[in-house]
């Protein structure tokens, strides 16, 4: 600032003060926290990738990442041969998404569920990071607070935070993983803008139950006619296809009109890389044209239009593939039989590639530490909100969970 000084000549003082120093800051501070340091997921990840080139494949039983090990079904390198074979392919395609993609997508949501949604309901997105995204740029806004259910994707906190949203965390019943429903009662605001489930969850494997879902929407119904404005409902579903019971999950969609569906293609067709997915809004939502034009503006704002063109269309071709869901059963009766007949406490995983375990001392993190002395890369729940267990991703290969059993016996025999 300027200041008249007493022999009145004008001085320059400058002051040192917060609204300085970020006006003259030469990046987001939020951001540069964000960036300068890894999830907790990829610390591991990278750790072990270190200790592998050092010490061998050997030295390390990596768990830490939901990174398919299967190959994608046939059906998939077919499609992507037939759609190279064309010299369109890799041009642009509407912001939303291919047509002829949203129509096949939306006849699969159909023909599979019964899914009252159309062409016109379907945003493609860069995968379900995306789709999150896009819908809570879309929904929010002053004041709003979104729930989450623990155990949580730690990456939800990050989302609705940098949405400008405010984060309200639910805790779950133990053993089950299931809702506190007690708890989602009093966490429910004139605030509430949305609720965010995932089920098959990531990191407990958990479905929820039919039971659980009708008494969650029934509350979103009561309390969005409370409060004078829709409660949404926001299904985060990249594991929706991986399950082991007889019957797939319930579909979140028919149970509620105010939902808005999230989808991934990276897990059911082993196409992580490829960051392919949609939003499906349901159109009996209150103003679903007004809610779908603002999550098409919202993909605009953010620089998701146009999803990958090639993969758009590859995954479009494959939307009643079902996965290798068999070579994950197999990983999971090894691990899941291994570790508890150990004596380790883990709740039975019906669906995803996690199991959650009970960490074997308070700290979770502590837990972990201890594990990668035996070359063990467990993720502690901690960032998901359930401190006290740790996550392992057994979408890995067969012999490496097989070798890896040894090692959890001797952990396991340090704490005993």
């Amino acid at each position: 600032m300027f200041v008249l000084s007493k022999s009145g000549k004008v001085t320059e003082k400058i002051e040192k003060c917060a609204i300085f120093e970020s006006a003259m800051a030469n990046y987001n501070e939020e951001m540069y926290g964000l960036g300068s340091k890894r999830s907790v997921i990829r610390e591991l990840f990278e750790f072990g990738r270190r200790k592998r080139e050092r010490e061998g494949e050997d030295a390390v039983f990596d768990f830490s990442l939901g990174n398919p090990s299967v190959a994608p079904p046939g059906g998939v390198p077919l499609a992507l041969s037939a759609c190279t074979a064309k010299p369109s392919i890799h041009g642009y395609t509407s912001a939303q998404g291919d047509a002829e993609v949203r129509r096949l997508v939306a006849e699969s949501l159909v023909r599979r569920f019964g899914a009252p949604v159309g062409p016109d309901d379907l945003y493609m997105t860069c995968g379900a990071a995306a789709s999150l995204c896009i819908c809570l740029k879309a929904l929010r806004c002053p004041q709003d607070e979104f729930i989450v259910f623990a155990p949580f994707f730690p990456e939800y906190r990050v989302f609705i935070e940098a949405a400008g949203g405010k984060v309200v965390t639910v805790p779950f019943t133990e053993p089950d993983f299931q809702i506190d429903f007690e708890a989602f009662a009093q966490a429910l605001s004139p605030h509430t803008k949305a609720v965010i489930i995932n089920s098959p969850n990531n990191p407990s494997g958990v479905i929820y139950t039919e039971e659980t879902l009708r008494r969650l929407t029934a509350l979103l119904e009561e309390s969005s006619s409370r409060f004078g404005h829709p409660v949404y409902l926001i299904s985060d579903e990249p594991y929706r296809e991986l399950y082991y019971t007889p019957a797939p999950p319930p579909f979140v969609m028919n149970f509620y009109r105010n939902t808005l569906l999230c989808y991934s293609w990276s897990k059911s067709l082993s196409l992580p890389g490829e960051r392919i997915g949609y939003i499906a809004v349901h159109p009996q939502a209150e103003d679903a044209r007004g809610l779908y034009a603002a999550i098409c503006g919202a993909g605009r704002a953010l620089g998701y239009v146009c999803a990958p063109s090639l993969f758009q269309r590859v995954a479009a071709l494959n939307a009643d593939t079902a996965p290798e869901i068999e070579a994950y059963r197999r990983n999971r009766d090894l691990l899941y039989g291994a570790l508890t007949k150990i004596g380790y406490e883990c709740a039975p995983p019906d669906g995803a590639f996690y199991l959650f375990v009970k960490s074997l001392e308070s700290s979770a993190q502590a837990f972990s530490d201890k594990a990668k002395e035996y070359g063990l890369l467990i993720v502690p729940g901690d960032d998901f909100a359930a401190p006290g267990y740790v996550r392992l991703a057994y979408c890995v290969d067969y012999d490496m969970i097989r070798r890896a059993i040894p090692f959890f016996e001797r952990l396991y025999a340090d704490y005993r």
